[in-house]
């Protein structure tokens, strides 16, 4: 078959990211189409030996910047993309709507679904869009509504939703009334001790990734600054700035670290600690786990697929500081015995990489 593969877009490396490149892995001829690669992007760096088709878009200056505010052209983007000649695409699609593009009547599309657009359906995004003024909030709101409407047209094109959650898949029935199949995303494994041993006795708790307001990090900095305990934050993002000034000498910020230097991370800590209220999947507790690291979590979302409570974590139960300063404490005041290394391991497995591209080829096999 020929096979073209579609994302969003390429700027920072995260999840949906790794399962491009995974599938890009799975389908190394293929080639990738999007809206724009940033340049001297991560993610363009992890991608640098693949096939990368930029739209006419990427062309403008600050592109990366404008593709918000300017998101009522993203239908006019994707429609400049001609796939009439592939017998398959696979697209990767979360922010930016990559669905029901111009194709050939043999094109078989299945959509590798994230989440629907945040933006659209009242769950909360990087930037907070509505304490703006009160221009910006009345043009959102308005091609917010138009876009609903296309993004809703063009699920109903797509032939296949593959999604990486049930999480997910509840928002594919509730909002584009489709069915869905569960591929949970690749994760990759580091080399942990595969025995049961206590967890490391060690002084500091661990949190990160991209520092955008969804993921609530100030929530967990006061969280730590409640409880006293020392804290490591990894990764970059526009919060990074305010996150800091709100931290104290016991906590410290990392900005970028390679995968070895989380794996490192991730083993040396008490736990790893999640605080999203709405988290699509929740790839970071599956990490850590796989680095043999506990997780704290908010009891929500995704992580009620990728923290199983007393086995590989812990939850709290309220997205506030006291309800997170209170678990961490009990955290710190147990034993947790029943959380062991060669526990979290084993969870961990079941979201493999190699898991996930044997589903994927087993998916495209039996429907494409």
């Amino acid at each position: 078959m020929k096979i073209a593969l579609v994302h969003d877009y390429l700027n920072e490396f995260g999840g949906a990211e790794r399962v491009l490149l995974a599938l890009s892995d799975i389908y190394p001829k293929a080639p990738i189409y999007t809206i724009y690669a940033k340049s001297g992007s991560h993610a363009r760096r992890k991608l640098k030996n693949k096939k990368i088709i930029q739209s006419w878009f990427s062309r403008l200056p600050f592109a990366h910047k404008l593709i918000s505010p300017l998101r009522f052209l993203i239908p006019f983007i994707w429609s400049s993309f001609d796939f009439s000649n592939y017998d398959l695409v696979i697209t990767s699609a979360s922010w930016a709507v990559t669905k029901g593009m111009k194709r050939g009547a043999r094109t078989t599309e299945v959509c590798y679904l994230h989440t629907p657009p945040r933006y659209l359906y009242g769950y909360d995004t990087s930037r907070d869009w509505k304490s703006v003024n009160a221009v910006v909030k009345i043009y959102a709101h308005v091609v917010n509504h138009f876009m609903r409407i296309y993004d809703f047209n063009q699920a109903q094109k797509v032939d296949y939703f593959i999604v990486n959650s049930e999480n997910v898949g509840h928002r594919v029935k509730k909002f584009y009334r489709r069915d869905y199949e569960v591929i949970y995303p690749p994760v990759e494994i580091g080399k942990t001790p595969n025995t049961a041993r206590p967890l490391p006795n060690t002084n500091y708790y661990l949190t990160g990734g991209r520092l955008v307001k969804a993921k609530n990090f100030d929530l967990i900095i006061c969280a730590a600054k409640k409880t006293g305990v020392r804290l490591k934050v990894f990764g970059k993002g526009g919060e990074e700035e305010k996150l800091k000034k709100m931290a104290n000498d016991s906590i410290e910020f990392l900005g970028h670290v390679t995968d070895k230097e989380l794996a490192e991370l991730y083993a040396g800590a008490k736990a790893f600690i999640v605080a999203q209220k709405d988290e699509d999947f929740g790839i970071t507790p599956i990490e850590a786990a796989a680095a043999g690291c506990p997780t704290i979590a908010y009891r929500a979302g995704g992580y009620l697929e990728t923290v199983v409570e007393g086995k590989t974590g812990v939850f709290f139960d309220r997205p506030s500081v006291d309800s997170l300063a209170k678990t961490i404490r009990q955290f710190d005041g147990s034993n947790h015995s029943t959380i062991t290394v060669k526990a979290l391991r084993a969870h961990a497995k079941k979201f493999s990489k190699k898991r996930f591209i044997k589903e994927v080829k087993k998916f495209v096999q039996e429907n494409a």
